[in-house]
């Protein structure tokens, strides 16, 4: 969930710490791959928010966004034009050529986990496969920058000229965040270079990476649901995210399925 982050202490944590918010994360993964298996023509949003949250409590956690500042469901469902926040809805349901953003968290433990996909509907055109592809390989490249030493701003170079550079422009808006015992925390994690500058990485931080890569203008909207972001020209968006543990080896990717 790109937002704001709320605490304006870094927090470091320890290697117990790390193991939980590796098991919160997991959770997540696993509900993003059941997911992926769940999209399909004809399938209504409501429907794979109720999977996900019956996936999450089975495997022992909580969903970490129903009732966030009152978001009233615990899947983030976001399709199209929408960028994040999508509530949702017994009302909508995908169709071929869609894309639909799902981004997903639990609490586990005392720990949260956050993680987010976009997933085709059947066949897309080769536009919007690019645009998923880009967006992906920029989350992918913001990763790699996480090196004990470098600067939150490296993570946000990599991310915003790998986009731009494909023709893409990169939200504003919203932001990547810092993740622990809250689910938003310092730093944040912009997905562009801002003036001034930003936090070195130390071994033991946790951020949330979360690019979010418009076919269009960079500039967005909120509906009137106060939640449902779009973008402003009504083209289609994408968003990845992983939660990602900074340590003395480099990138440890906690949201990815299967990782050690």
């Amino acid at each position: 969930m790109g937002d704001r982050s709320e605490k304006r202490t870094i927090t470091v944590k320890n290697a117990e710490e790390l193991a939980i918010m590796r098991q919160a994360n997991q959770i997540v993964a696993g509900v993003l791959a059941m997911l992926k298996e769940e999209v399909a023509p004809g399938v209504s949003t409501h429907y794979l928010d109720r999977r996900s949250e019956e996936y999450c409590r089975d495997h022992g956690a909580a969903p970490a966004f129903k009732g966030y500042r009152g978001f009233p469901a615990s899947l983030c469902a976001s399709v199209n034009e929408q960028v994040v926040h999508g509530i949702p809805s017994k009302k909508v349901r995908l169709r071929e050529g869609d894309i639909i953003s799902v981004d997903f968290g639990t609490h586990y433990r005392g720990f949260y986990g956050d993680a987010a996909v976009t997933i085709p509907v059947g066949r897309v055109s080769a536009e919007i496969s690019r645009l998923l592809q880009v967006t992906e390989e920029s989350l992918a490249r913001g990763i790699q920058q996480v090196q004990v030493g470098n600067r939150i701003s490296d993570i946000s170079r990599a991310v915003q000229s790998h986009a731009e550079g494909n023709g893409f422009s990169v939200v504003r808006q919203f932001v990547g965040h810092g993740i622990g015992s809250e689910l938003h925390e310092a730093p944040e994690v912009p997905n562009y270079v801002q003036r001034q500058s930003s936090p070195r990485l130390i071994a033991g931080m946790v951020i949330a990476i979360e690019p979010m890569v418009n076919m269009g203008t960079s500039k967005v909207e909120v509906l009137r649901d106060q939640w449902t972001v779009v973008t402003r020209d009504r083209l289609p968006s994408a968003h990845f995210e992983h939660s990602v543990a900074v340590t003395e080896d480099g990138p440890l990717i906690l949201s990815q399925l299967g990782s050690e």
